[in-house]
This record gives structure tokens, C-alpha cells and sequence, in this order.
């Protein structure tokens, strides 16, 4: 990969890992699934104006839209308001790789391989790490909550991946305006209404407002959009490794950004978390290098 394009790829990781110390903030102006809301909002407006819709069924974009938009934005929205700190949440939601594996295995029958359960077994050790320290911070529903985001992000891989080969951009955007009316009724329904929703549009400072703009168009349309420029002019297994990165750049910015603690038993879990993603990634290529040097 070119130096330019690796430096892309670092860009695309530290907008994804940054992201979470930004959530943290804005959620001070905005309740968590208005927050959302106003997100797919303005990533499906006005880049919807200049995109035209993939050539995917309407079913397809909603199933995306929804799980991406509610159950995974939605709900990490509310876990991180209160319920969880922002640099484990960021390790947290990796999860994600595992419930895509196991969606694979259900619905494309593909078997679950060795060095897949270790990998899955290395990383919940992690998890239960993180489980036996909950406090104030970090609470078990905190925890739940962040997990069954990244079970709705892989459901929203999974849906993609049936998708085909289509301009991932103008997916991500379309898929939006399926999140929008759930996100603003249950905003409506558990957030106070039209008058509370109304006072926090009002009261909002630019800063949170430049949130939900960094969300809509870095975190949406920059980083879904170079992501998808980069698969296209590389192979997978180049580009794939980048996002092991989001929880360094993620716990990081939470300790520099927000004075997020970084005590040993977090390091130990994001270490495990991590090393399960790796094996999980690398290990077909390293048996395969090892077989043949010692074939």
C-alpha cells in the first residue's frame, strides 16, 4: 500500500476511534437517540441529492438501515450515556467480528473453525475482564448494551455482504432513511416529546451541533466513502487490519480528551480483546506461510 493510502487508512481509524470521545460531548446537548436521529438526518441529507440509490432491494437497505442506525448507533448512544465509558465502549463494539462470523455460520453455512472458537474464547476472557470491573463508569447494563450493538453491527455486515457489489457510499446514505423515523419516535416516546425535543434543538451550543455534523459527514461520509475507495483499489486482507486499530486510537483519546482512567485490568482486557481480532484475522495466513516453510 502507498504511503498516501496508508495514511488514509490511519485518517479513516482515527476518525472511527476518535469518535466515541465526541459522542461523549455532544451527548451533553443531546439525548441519546435524538442524537441519532439528527445523525442519519444529515447523512442522508443532502448527499442523498447527489448519490442515486444502489441497485439493492428496499428490504435490504431497511434491514441495514435499522440495525445499523437503532440497534447499533442508537443503543451504543444510550450505553455511553451513563452507562459505559467511551474507550471501552470503542473496544467493546469489535465485538461485532465474532457475531458477523457466527451470522455466516448461520446463514451461509460456513463452519466455525478452530482457530476461530480460540480467537472468540481469547477475546471473551477479555470481556469478562471488563465485567468483573464495572463501577460507576462502567456498568454490566453498560456493557450488555455495547454488546448488542456490535450484534446489530453484525447483522448490518451480514445484510450488506448480500447486498453485492455496489457503491458502498451511496448504500450507507440511502440505508439511512430507514434509521431516521424509529430514531425520532422513540426520542419522542422515551425523551419527553415534541417540546423537550424542541428545547434541545433550541438550546443546543455550536459545539454539539458540530458533533452531530462530525458523526452525519466525517464519521459517515468521509469514513464509509474513503473506506470503500480504499477495498476498491486494494485487497481485503490489506485493508482489512486497519480498524484493530479503533480501540488504541478510541481508549486513547478518552484518556487525553476526557481523563479516562487507564488502570492495568483495562489494558490486560483491550490486549485480549485484541489479540482475539488478530488470530481471528491473521491466523489463515500464518498457518499457511508456516505450512509451507516447513513443508
Amino acid at each position: 500500500m502507498p504511503v498516501s493510502h496508508l495514511l488514509l487508512a490511519l485518517a479513516i481509524v482515527a476518525v472511527w476511534g476518535t469518535n466515541f470521545v465526541v459522542i461523549k460531548m455532544s451527548l451533553d446537548s443531546f439525548p441519546p437517540f435524538l442524537f441519532a436521529g439528527l445523525r442519519y438526518l444529515f447523512a442522508f441529507l443532502p448527499a442523498a441529492l447527489f448519490l442515486p440509490r444502489p441497485k439493492v432491494s428496499w428490504i435490504n437497505l431497511c434491514v441495514y438501515g435499522v440495525a445499523v442506525g437503532v440497534g447499533q448507533f442508537g443503543v451504543l448512544y444510550y450505553a455511553i450515556d451513563g452507562n459505559i465509558s467511551p474507550g471501552l465502549a470503542s473496544l467493546v463494539i469489535q465485538t461485532q467480528v465474532f457475531f458477523t462470523i457466527g451470522f455466516a455460520m448461520l446463514f451461509a453455512k460456513e463452519r466455525l473453525k478452530l482457530y476461530q472458537a480460540i480467537a472468540v474464547a481469547i477475546a471473551m476472557t477479555g470481556l469478562g475482564i471488563i465485567a468483573v470491573h464495572t463501577d460507576a463508569t462502567t456498568t454490566f447494563l453498560g456493557l450488555a448494551l455495547v454488546v448488542f450493538a456490535g450484534f446489530s453491527w453484525g447483522i448490518a455486515n451480514t445484510t450488506s455482504r448480500r447486498a453485492g457489489a455496489i457503491n458502498m457510499l451511496s448504500y450507507v446514505v440511502w440505508a439511512s432513511i430507514f434509521a431516521i423515523p424509529p430514531l425520532f419516535v422513540i426520542s419522542w416516546v422515551f425523551e419527553g416529546g415534541w417540546g423537550s425535543m424542541k428545547a434541545f434543538l433550541a438550546s443546543a451550543p455550536i459545539g454539539a451541533w458540530l458533533g452531530v455534523l462530525w458523526q452525519s459527514w466525517g464519521n459517515t461520509i468521509f469514513g464509509y466513502g474513503a473506506w470503500a475507495w480504499l477495498l476498491s483499489k486494494h485487497p481485503a486482507a490489506v485493508v482489512a487490519p486497519a480498524p484493530l486499530l479503533v480501540p488504541i486510537f478510541g481508549m486513547g483519546a478518552a484518556a487525553y480528551f476526557l481523563g479516562e482512567s487507564l488502570p492495568l485490568w483495562k489494558i490486560l482486557a483491550a490486549g485480549l480483546v485484541i489479540t482475539g481480532l488478530v488470530v481471528n484475522l491473521f491466523w489463515p495466513t500464518l498457518f499457511e506461510k508456516l505450512k509451507h516453510r516447513f513443508s
